[in-house]
């Protein structure tokens, strides 16, 4: 239509999403968010929300709270189904309506899944990080399993219960051990009256010889040592090959399989793009790289469609790290680029990532960092990781209640954010058999292995309230 304004539209309101549209605030055009979900997830801190020192609404601020004051933008909730390239459109569903959005330009920033490797079923025992209901759900079996430990006067059968096993050494695998023994050692410490929570046993589980890899050696030997310090077992060089409601299997090249018998399993072990690469690299005749990922030209764009934008976890470019702050530059490069264009500035300009480090948090004044030529382990780089992570935390009102929770926290080693629900047990009392045994109904789920699907991060199948 004749003077209609250029229409963008956004796949994702995570970094990558998020910062584009914002982007474009000042800019004569519409702007159209979709996304399964209505908030927008700081995911560096889902594993403070698993451990009880954050709500969800702390990481998860509402995407149309943060684009209320920007007129061009609209938000739409729904599943994203198909990108139509030819016909430039936009198949989105939420319950049983189907939406067509038409675009001029689009950015692709779906964002990425936990990779269990074609392990699939392993995601039910061992669920990832990366949404919100992931959060929620990791802080039931965490803290339902403090609770079912008291209860089990068997010291044999409570043993599993006091076992924690995270597989994968990257910094979220890194932060959820730390916090599981903080939370252990310090928080939980005079909470329970039949069993010591000090003799919980952490795991670490990584198929590679050291923790956080990507991290210079001498940084990563300290927070290695770090975790010792707190109690947290290293099993590296390991390879899972089974997770079960029991435990984990893993091998040693050249050694016999052991197993750990653990009721609580986290997967920090890797991530692959979203599935909607798969559907926009077939329409587009390109290859997949090996997590996913789409193949983008220099400045981002699908190659053979200018229009189309591909940023963050889902663009394949030049090695670049699934990480954060790729999201956001990319976006922001490809919302850019697109006022380029309808400016008369000519061709568009390559993206150019700038590194601004990779910081990980150990524990309570104990972080490491680097940025730069600058490496810090202990108290200074824990106070590097909270000015980034403050800095960079969306909304006045979420950093003033993170700081609020933090101060508790970091303080006295107190976590406000422990409540649960744990469903009930149809008169099984202490001692009795194990959850999973008992007939369950549709809406009953252990806190060992809750029988979900996998899914990719546009399908909306998850129900944060569902337990049991």
């Amino acid at each position: 239509m004749a003077g209609s304004p250029h229409r963008v539209v956004v796949i994702g309101s995570g970094f990558g999403g998020l910062f584009a549209a914002r982007r474009l605030r000042r800019s004569p055009l519409s702007v159209t968010v979709i996304d399964r979900t209505n908030h927008h997830v700081f995911q560096p801190l889902l594993y403070q929300v698993a451990t009880g020192i954050l709500s969800e609404g702390e990481v998860a601020p509402a995407t149309r709270d943060v684009l209320r004051r920007q007129p061009n933008a609209t938000v739409v909730v729904g599943e994203v189904t198909e990108v139509d390239l030819e016909a430039r459109t936009v198949s989105s569903t939420v319950l049983d309506r189907t939406i067509v959005t038409p675009y001029d330009s689009l950015i692709v920033a779906a964002g990425a899944r936990t990779s269990y490797f074609g392990n699939e079923r392993f995601a039910t025992e061992a669920p990832g990080l990366k949404t919100v209901a992931d959060a929620l759900e990791l802080r039931r079996r965490i803290f339902g399993a403090f609770e079912m430990a008291e209860v089990e006067p068997d010291p044999g059968r409570r043993a599993p219960w006091l076992t924690f096993v995270v597989v994968g050494g990257g910094p979220t695998g890194v932060e959820m051990a730390g916090q599981i023994a903080e939370l252990a050692g310090a928080t939980l410490r005079s909470n329970f009256r039949h069993f010591d929570p000090v003799t919980t046993r952490v795991v670490l589980v990584d198929a590679l010889p050291a923790v956080l890899s990507g991290f210079d050696g001498r940084v990563a030997h300290k927070a290695a040592d770090r975790l010792r310090q707190m109690g947290v077992e290293l099993r590296l060089g390991a390879r899972v090959t089974q997770v079960d409601a029991d435990g984990i299997e893993a091998v040693v090249e050249g050694a016999a399989p052991w197993r750990i018998e653990a009721r609580t399993k986290v997967w920090a072990a890797g991530v692959r793009a979203s599935a909607l690469g798969e559907q926009l690299a077939r329409a587009a005749g390109l290859e997949l790289a090996p997590d996913g990922r789409v193949p983008v030209l220099a400045d981002c764009s699908l190659p053979g469609y200018p229009e189309v934008f591909v940023v963050g976890d889902m663009m394949a470019l030049g090695g670049l790290p699934g990480v954060a702050e790729v999201a956001l530059q990319s976006g922001r490069h490809a919302a850019a680029q697109i006022e380029r264009r309808l400016s008369g500035g000519g061709s568009t300009a390559p993206f150019r990532y700038r590194d601004l480090g990779t910081l990980a948090s150990i524990s309570r004044f104990y972080a490491v960092a680097q940025i730069g030529p600058l490496r810090a382990a202990g108290l200074g780089g824990w106070v590097l990781w909270l000015g980034v992570h403050l800095a960079f935390l969306t909304g006045f009102k979420n950093r003033v209640t993170t700081v609020l929770h933090w101060l508790i926290t970091f303080s006295s080693a107190e976590r406000s954010e422990r409540a649960i629900t744990l469903g009930r047990l149809d008169g099984a009392g202490p001692g009795g058999s194990r959850w999973r045994d008992r007939p369950a109904g549709p809406e009953r789920r252990p806190i060992g292995g809750s029988p979900r699907e996998p899914r990719d991060d546009l399908g909306m199948g998850d129900r944060v309230g569902e337990v049991w």
